[in-house]
């Protein structure tokens, strides 16, 4: 199989060919192999590769056969490496495989690697010390996102057609838009994080993956999500799977607007263009559009405080754990001075000032469930600018302390957090690409809780009348001479 015919398919049609004895897994995979030797050494997005040892039959399961990686943290794999994207976890290696990954290779997925995350997932941006930057594949000198910034940028330059990928604050989302590519942040409590974990970041973190399809990202969570025994919580079974959504009409939708984000950061002109686009295709599409209003309960400041003192607690657990383990100390010779910034800062959080911030996590859940029984679903950019160049987080960043580094954090991705404080479900959809750079430009859509398959429903249609597959980006494996 040659690499332009193999980033010509999604997943489910990678594995229809397969199913249908047209082309075998063993093609398939070297196919994926030659696409990441052909761009990753222009994007970094691919921190190591290995050897498949899943060998499903064709037909078999509904993604059998079709390569797949996982990010360098969230999700574990017997006998291979977990580095977190840190000096402090260098040369960890897996003894299991997490519940999330025995269920990737149920799906039939063939993992053969591991895709970059910045230090600790706790950037926007992946740019970590231990691998270097991962590059945009539209624009090698911008960021690719984060802190799933490494599938985004795989998936975006052709090396697998999905990936998995986590979100704690929009880093599903946020390399989804950045890289033009489809990402649902599902459900708190829609699939599991054990054994290892019943929560992580009290909730605010959930799993799932990036795609260039919309179904794509359905099947991957029909065949991922569901509780394991001893989960805390999780949420309610879907009436029908998600790849069935996809193709059934969404009805007319009240849509509200949100054009400035919470904190008031301000749209730049380019991404205010695209929402006015964005708005006009979906009123053309028969819904309701109207600005909207969305309260969090709380002021911004209250929010931010709540949320540093919720993550650099969480932060500060986990790093003292990780010091332990490998027998490593906590400093600049292990940590960037972002994580270790929060760090310190976690330390000094007490358990008052924890409960507090549960408190706030509470109130914004309510608040904005009142919003989702006035709209069916909110409307957003998922960022308030392009990509941004890298670099660009770092500024300065040795003088932050840890509620400075999250302040950077959500005033360059304000609007995503909030959703993840929530529980509730958000997507990022590629819509539209900017006139000028010809760069993405991603939407949000957000709906109450466990209501994926209206937003499956939308992202289909979308699909169906904005198609993006035909857009690729500067980098792009089907565009290398030979394969």
């Amino acid at each position: 199989m040659k690499v332009a015919e193999y980033v010509s398919y999604d997943a489910v049609g990678l594995a229809e060919l397969m199913a249908g004895g047209e082309v075998t897994p063993a093609e398939v995979e070297a196919a994926a192999r030659e696409a990441a030797q052909a761009v990753d050494p222009r994007v970094n997005a691919v921190v190591e590769t290995w050897p498949a040892d899943d060998r499903p039959a064709p037909g078999s399961a509904p993604l059998a056969g079709v390569p797949f990686l996982v990010k360098d943290i969230g999700v574990t794999v017997a006998g291979r490496r977990m580095e977190l994207g840190s000096r402090l976890a260098e040369g960890n290696v897996a003894r299991a495989d997490s519940s999330l990954m025995r269920r990737f290779r149920r799906a039939g997925l063939v993992t053969f690697g591991r895709t970059a995350t910045p230090e600790m997932a706790y950037s926007n941006t992946t740019e970590p010390v231990l691998y270097g930057a991962t590059r945009n594949p539209w624009d090698l000198g911008r960021s690719a996102g984060g802190s799933s910034g490494g599938a985004g940028a795989a998936v975006a330059a052709g090396v697998v057609p999905l990936a998995h990928a986590t979100d704690a604050a929009g880093s599903i989302r946020i390399p989804a838009a950045c890289n033009g590519l489809f990402g649902m942040k599902p459900t708190r409590g829609r699939v599991s994080m054990g054994p290892d974990f019943d929560e992580v970041f009290n909730g605010l973190a959930v799993q799932g993956g990036v795609s260039r399809s919309v179904r794509d990202s359905a099947v991957l969570l029909d065949q991922i999500r569901g509780p394991e025994p001893g989960d805390p919580y999780f949420a309610p079974e879907p009436p029908r799977p998600y790849a069935e959504e996809v193709t059934r009409h969404p009805g007319s939708l009240r849509i509200g607007v949100l054009t400035r984000a919470w904190g008031g950061r301000r749209t730049t002109p380019p991404v205010a263009d695209a929402l006015s686009r964005t708005v006009r295709l979906l009123e053309s599409l028969g819904h309701q559009v109207e600005e909207a209003e969305a309260g969090l309960g709380v002021d911004w400041e209250e929010f931010l405080l709540a949320s540093a003192h919720q993550w650099s607690a969480n932060l500060a657990a986990s790093i003292d754990e990780l010091a332990a383990a490998f027998g490593r100390p906590v400093d600049s010779s292990t940590l960037e001075p972002p994580v270790l910034a929060g760090y310190h800062y976690g330390q000094q959080v007490t358990g008052a000032q924890f409960v507090a911030a549960l408190a706030v996590r509470n109130r914004v859940a309510r608040s904005l469930a009142r919003s989702f029984v006035a709209y069916d679903v909110l409307l957003t950019p998922t960022l308030p600018e392009l990509p941004v160049p890298l670099g660009t987080h770092a500024e300065g960043a040795g003088a932050l302390d840890g509620l400075g580094w999250l302040r950077r954090l959500f005033d360059i991705s304000p609007f995503t957090v909030a959703f993840n404080v929530a529980g509730t479900p958000a997507m990022s959809v590629p819509v539209t690409a900017d006139a000028g750079t010809g760069l993405p430009v991603g939407m949000q859509f957000a709906a109450g809780y466990g209501l994926e398959g209206r937003l499956f429903r939308l992202a289909g249609q979308l699909e169906q009348a904005s198609p993006w597959s035909g857009r690729t980006p500067a980098v792009w494996a089907g565009d290398h001479p030979g394969h």
